[in-house]
Protein backbone atom coordinates (compact mmCIF):
# COMPACT_ATOMS: atom_id res chain seq x y z
CA UNK A 1 0.00 0.00 0.00
CA UNK A 2 1.28 3.40 -1.06
CA UNK A 3 1.80 6.04 1.83
CA UNK A 4 0.17 9.11 1.18
CA UNK A 5 2.21 12.66 1.20
CA UNK A 6 -0.08 13.89 3.55
CA UNK A 7 1.06 10.49 5.96
CA UNK A 8 4.81 11.29 5.11
CA UNK A 9 4.73 15.09 6.35
CA UNK A 10 3.15 14.04 9.36
CA UNK A 11 5.64 11.23 10.12
CA UNK A 12 8.54 13.08 9.27
CA UNK A 13 7.37 16.12 11.76
CA UNK A 14 6.68 12.90 14.57
CA UNK A 15 10.31 11.77 14.23
CA UNK A 16 11.43 15.38 14.09
CA UNK A 17 9.05 16.37 17.36
CA UNK A 18 11.24 13.08 19.03
CA UNK A 19 14.52 15.00 17.99
CA UNK A 20 12.92 18.32 19.95
CA UNK A 21 11.98 20.07 17.28
CA UNK A 22 8.39 22.09 18.10
CA UNK A 23 6.10 22.40 15.56
CA UNK A 24 4.98 25.76 15.32
CA UNK A 25 1.78 25.43 13.08
CA UNK A 26 0.94 29.34 13.26
CA UNK A 27 3.76 29.94 10.70
CA UNK A 28 1.88 30.29 7.64
CA UNK A 29 2.64 33.13 5.72
CA UNK A 30 6.24 35.25 4.78
CA UNK A 31 4.42 38.45 7.71
CA UNK A 32 4.53 35.28 10.64
CA UNK A 33 7.62 33.59 9.58
CA UNK A 34 8.89 37.17 9.69
CA UNK A 35 7.77 37.92 12.89
CA UNK A 36 9.27 34.60 14.59
CA UNK A 37 12.66 35.40 13.41
CA UNK A 38 12.08 39.11 14.73
CA UNK A 39 11.04 37.40 18.63
CA UNK A 40 14.06 34.68 18.57
CA UNK A 41 16.53 37.55 17.13
CA UNK A 42 15.61 39.66 20.31
CA UNK A 43 15.17 37.05 23.28
CA UNK A 44 18.76 35.41 21.88
CA UNK A 45 20.24 39.25 22.44
CA UNK A 46 18.15 40.79 24.82
CA UNK A 47 17.64 43.51 22.78
CA UNK A 48 13.87 45.02 21.63
CA UNK A 49 13.75 46.38 18.51
CA UNK A 50 12.15 49.48 16.46
CA UNK A 51 10.36 48.05 13.05
CA UNK A 52 12.59 50.85 11.33
CA UNK A 53 15.79 49.03 13.04
CA UNK A 54 14.45 45.19 12.49
CA UNK A 55 13.43 45.93 8.65
CA UNK A 56 17.18 48.07 8.69
CA UNK A 57 18.35 44.27 10.06
CA UNK A 58 17.27 41.84 7.90
CA UNK A 59 17.90 43.85 4.92
CA UNK A 60 21.71 44.40 5.74
CA UNK A 61 21.76 40.62 6.77
CA UNK A 62 19.72 39.52 3.40
CA UNK A 63 23.21 38.50 1.08
CA UNK A 64 23.71 36.45 -2.40
CA UNK A 65 27.07 35.84 -1.47
CA UNK A 66 27.45 32.11 0.32
CA UNK A 67 30.90 33.45 2.11
CA UNK A 68 29.00 36.47 3.65
CA UNK A 69 26.08 34.50 4.59
CA UNK A 70 28.09 31.87 6.30
CA UNK A 71 29.98 34.27 7.86
CA UNK A 72 26.70 36.10 9.06
CA UNK A 73 25.75 32.79 10.98
CA UNK A 74 28.75 31.69 12.50
CA UNK A 75 30.13 35.08 13.68
CA UNK A 76 28.46 37.99 15.89
CA UNK A 77 27.44 40.45 13.61
CA UNK A 78 27.42 44.76 14.01
CA UNK A 79 24.53 46.62 14.28
CA UNK A 80 23.86 50.78 14.32
CA UNK A 81 20.90 51.20 16.04
CA UNK A 82 18.75 54.25 15.27
CA UNK A 83 20.17 56.70 18.36
CA UNK A 84 23.59 55.65 17.20
CA UNK A 85 24.68 52.72 19.86
CA UNK A 86 26.49 49.87 18.74
CA UNK A 87 24.71 46.46 18.72
CA UNK A 88 27.05 43.00 18.58
CA UNK A 89 24.73 40.10 17.89
CA UNK A 90 24.65 37.00 17.12
CA UNK A 91 22.22 34.59 14.92
CA UNK A 92 22.86 31.05 16.04
CA UNK A 93 24.39 30.23 19.68
CA UNK A 94 27.70 28.26 18.93
CA UNK A 95 28.69 28.16 22.16
CA UNK A 96 25.94 26.17 23.68
CA UNK A 97 23.54 24.69 21.08
CA UNK A 98 21.06 23.58 24.11
CA UNK A 99 20.22 27.63 23.84
CA UNK A 100 19.09 27.69 20.30
CA UNK A 101 15.77 26.94 19.24
CA UNK A 102 14.62 24.26 16.29
CA UNK A 103 11.48 24.28 14.86
CA UNK A 104 9.71 22.76 11.96
CA UNK A 105 6.58 24.19 9.98
CA UNK A 106 4.88 23.06 7.29
CA UNK A 107 2.86 23.78 4.43
CA UNK A 108 3.76 27.25 4.38
CA UNK A 109 2.30 29.33 1.40
CA UNK A 110 4.06 32.38 -0.50
CA UNK A 111 2.35 34.29 -2.84
CA UNK A 112 4.32 36.31 -5.32
CA UNK A 113 2.86 38.32 -8.33
CA UNK A 114 2.76 35.35 -10.54
CA UNK A 115 2.75 32.08 -8.74
CA UNK A 116 0.77 30.86 -5.06
CA UNK A 117 3.35 28.24 -4.04
CA UNK A 118 3.04 26.07 -0.69
CA UNK A 119 6.61 24.52 0.85
CA UNK A 120 6.16 20.80 2.41
CA UNK A 121 8.38 21.14 5.21
CA UNK A 122 10.80 23.97 6.72
CA UNK A 123 13.42 23.30 9.85
CA UNK A 124 13.75 26.82 11.49
CA UNK A 125 16.72 27.29 13.83
CA UNK A 126 16.17 30.70 15.91
CA UNK A 127 13.75 31.21 13.34
CA UNK A 128 15.67 31.21 10.72
CA UNK A 129 14.61 28.75 7.85
CA UNK A 130 17.52 26.86 7.01
CA UNK A 131 16.31 23.55 5.33
CA UNK A 132 13.19 22.83 2.95
CA UNK A 133 11.96 19.40 2.74
CA UNK A 134 10.36 18.26 -0.29
CA UNK A 135 8.31 15.14 0.41
CA UNK A 136 7.34 12.65 -2.24
CA UNK A 137 5.41 9.40 -2.65
CA UNK A 138 7.78 6.14 -3.07
CA UNK A 139 6.38 5.82 -6.14
CA UNK A 140 7.37 9.26 -7.54
CA UNK A 141 10.71 10.14 -9.08
CA UNK A 142 13.04 11.93 -6.70
CA UNK A 143 13.63 13.72 -9.91
CA UNK A 144 10.35 14.87 -9.39
CA UNK A 145 11.11 16.48 -6.28
CA UNK A 146 14.07 18.52 -7.47
CA UNK A 147 12.44 19.44 -11.15
CA UNK A 148 9.69 20.91 -8.62
CA UNK A 149 11.88 23.27 -7.05
CA UNK A 150 13.92 24.30 -10.16
CA UNK A 151 10.17 25.20 -11.13
CA UNK A 152 10.04 27.26 -7.96
CA UNK A 153 13.49 29.03 -8.65
CA UNK A 154 12.29 29.80 -12.36
CA UNK A 155 9.14 31.21 -11.40
CA UNK A 156 9.63 34.75 -12.23
CA UNK A 157 9.37 37.25 -9.41
CA UNK A 158 9.80 34.51 -6.43
CA UNK A 159 13.10 35.99 -4.93
CA UNK A 160 15.50 33.37 -5.97
CA UNK A 161 17.93 36.02 -8.14
CA UNK A 162 19.16 37.13 -4.32
CA UNK A 163 19.66 33.98 -2.52
CA UNK A 164 20.96 30.46 -2.53
CA UNK A 165 19.40 27.44 -1.58
CA UNK A 166 19.84 23.82 0.14
CA UNK A 167 17.14 21.36 -0.39
CA UNK A 168 16.14 17.99 0.53
CA UNK A 169 13.95 15.57 -0.78
CA UNK A 170 12.45 12.52 1.16
CA UNK A 171 10.23 9.58 -0.11
CA UNK A 172 8.02 7.21 1.95
CA UNK A 173 10.88 5.33 2.91
CA UNK A 174 11.27 8.08 5.49
CA UNK A 175 8.51 6.76 7.26
CA UNK A 176 11.11 3.90 8.18
CA UNK A 177 13.54 5.87 9.87
CA UNK A 178 14.57 5.79 13.01
CA UNK A 179 15.10 8.72 15.09
CA UNK A 180 19.07 8.22 15.38
CA UNK A 181 18.05 7.86 11.17
CA UNK A 182 16.50 10.83 10.94
CA UNK A 183 19.14 12.58 13.53
CA UNK A 184 21.73 12.08 10.95
CA UNK A 185 20.16 12.89 8.10
CA UNK A 186 18.82 16.24 9.59
CA UNK A 187 22.22 16.80 10.89
CA UNK A 188 23.94 16.70 7.77
CA UNK A 189 21.69 18.87 6.09
CA UNK A 190 21.91 21.29 8.60
CA UNK A 191 25.61 21.26 8.82
CA UNK A 192 26.00 22.11 5.23
CA UNK A 193 22.96 24.77 5.08
CA UNK A 194 25.11 27.57 6.90
CA UNK A 195 27.40 28.10 4.00
CA UNK A 196 24.40 28.85 1.66
CA UNK A 197 20.98 29.02 2.86
CA UNK A 198 21.15 32.04 5.08
CA UNK A 199 20.71 34.72 2.53
CA UNK A 200 17.37 33.04 1.74
CA UNK A 201 15.34 34.44 4.71
CA UNK A 202 13.07 36.56 3.53
CA UNK A 203 13.40 36.95 -0.15
CA UNK A 204 9.59 35.19 -0.47
CA UNK A 205 11.09 31.32 -1.30
CA UNK A 206 12.20 28.79 0.92
CA UNK A 207 14.47 25.95 -0.37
Amino acid sequence: MTTAESQIEQNLIAKLGELKYTLRPDIRDKATLEQNFREKFQQLNRVNLTDAEFARLRDEIVTADVFAAAQALREKGKFTREDGTPLEYMLVNLRDWCKNEFEVINQLRINTDNSFQRYDVILLINGLPLVQIELKALQVSPRRAMEQIVDYKNDPGNGYINRCSASCSCSSSATKATPATLSTTVTSISASTPTSAFCQMFNCRLH
